[in-house]
């Protein structure tokens, strides 16, 4: 399956380590390269992962396909089992090339990616920003299955230079196949594969507003979570009552129903997702650098805090920025510092020693808004920034748990 998009609710500042634990004035690390499993590689630039449940569907299918291989090829004896593995390398290769895909289509629109992860359904490749028009979002989900297409076509055209009923036969009988399935699994228009970004662009297109599209095609994405979970297990139990040489045994019944309960629940999930996301999108732009930024009182480094919060209390602040002799900002004292020190000893603990030295990142312009100031807080993990007017004067600060709060509040909105 095929979940390219966002990677999930942004984090500004976060980067999976806390900034604001470390000693006042030691300069925040950069956010960790994303995880996600083994690295395999990094075409494009992009990292390549390969997750722990690829394991185990990679196990099961050796498993599935070393048993259809006894039956087809029974001299293989063991070494099937070899031949079964190759097959499943041989499809997340293929699986590898439809997120690449999706991956250079989004570079060549200069969308980011954050990564392709292989995993039990297929694979995800995260595109970090949403494309501009419905043309380029259509072109975007659709390369993916015409390069499963395209490699089935190839998979076919080999099978014509090789003998049927043979090691090479079989497996490329295979592959042509699974690829010709995950094209057309990917194509059902609903929202999170690449159907429903089909969908959803043409939807777009019509109305002109993205976010009448993604409501669209994630609500038929849930009909279709819907529809697997019921429709699979009768699908199979009336092929195999067909079927004059196949019985219906009670595991084969429950694996079945546990595949369908497992691709329903990925796909109404990836949908209810994919309107979050876009929900919080749509109010990206009320998210403004001036309105969240809390008021700051200018303090010299070697004020008292308890003197510092008095004057911070007088004139209704919730800030305090150290500056030098001349008025210039040198650092933003810390919140969860402050809370750390007990009453009794703030006559006698100087601002400068809770305070982290500001860099240039940690400069934020008052109008910055939406996605951009949310790229500006990602570029330089922090927990507080300095918010500047456009003369470099003092506006507030702007704390990192006041933008999550922004979020939550977006993603708390009722659906569209």
């Amino acid at each position: 399956m095929d979940k390219s998009g966002d990677s999930g609710r942004p984090q500004p500042g976060a980067g999976g380590t806390d900034p604001g634990a470390a000693p006042g004035g030691e300069q925040p690390r950069r956010p960790a390269e994303p995880g996600g499993g083994l690295l395999m590689g990094r075409p494009f630039g992009v990292p390549v992962y390969v997750a722990p449940s690829w394991f185990v569907v990679a196990a099961l299918i050796t498993w599935v396909f070393g048993g259809q291989l006894d039956r087809v090829l029974p001299e293989l004896g063991g070494a099937r089992y070899l031949v079964a593995l190759f097959f499943a390398i041989a499809f997340y290769a293929s699986v590898l090339v439809h997120e690449l895909a999706h991956t250079v289509a989004a570079l060549h629109y200069k969308l980011p990616v954050r990564r392709i992860q292989l995993q039990f359904f297929g694979g995800v490749s995260e595109i970090e920003k949403e494309t501009e028009t419905p043309g380029r979002e259509f072109i975007l989900a659709f390369v993916g299955p015409l390069l499963s297409l395209v490699l089935g076509g190839i998979f076919y055209g080999a099978m014509q230079f090789v003998e049927p009923g043979t090691v090479p036969g079989v497996l490329l009988a295979g592959l042509m196949i699974s690829n010709l399935i995950v094209a057309a699994f990917n194509l059902l228009p609903g929202l999170p594969l690449d159907g429903g970004r089909m969908l959803r662009a043409v939807v777009w297109k019509i109305t002109g507003k993205p976010m009448s599209g993604t409501v669209a095609a994630a609500w038929v994405g849930r009909g279709l979570a819907v529809t697997v979970l019921i429709g699979l297990p009768l699908l199979t139990h009336t092929g195999a009552v067909g079927s004059a040489n196949q019985e219906i045994g009670g595991v084969e019944s429950v694996m079945d129903a546990l595949l369908a309960a497992i691709l329903a629940g990925i796909i109404w999930t990836g949908a209810g997702n994919s309107l979050r996301m876009a929900r919080l999108r749509e109010h990206l732009p009320d998210l403004r650098a001036r309105t969240l930024t809390r008021r700051a009182v200018p303090v010299e480094s070697a004020t008292p805090l308890s003197e510092a919060l008095r004057r911070a209390n007088e004139a209704g602040a919730r800030a305090l920025v150290v500056v030098d002799g001349q008025g210039n900002p040198k650092g933003v004292v810390r919140e969860a510092a402050i809370v750390g020190v007990p009453e009794h000893r703030r006559p006698w603990v100087a601002v400068s020693g809770l305070a982290q030295d500001l860099t240039e990142g940690m400069k934020v312009p008052a109008e910055l808004a939406g996605e951009a100031l949310l790229d500006r807080l990602k570029a330089t993990p922090a927990t507080e920034y300095l918010v500047v007017e456009e003369t470099g004067q003092i506006y507030g600060v702007l704390s990192t748990a006041d933008v999550e709060r922004a979020f939550v509040k977006a993603m708390a909105r009722p659906e569209s």
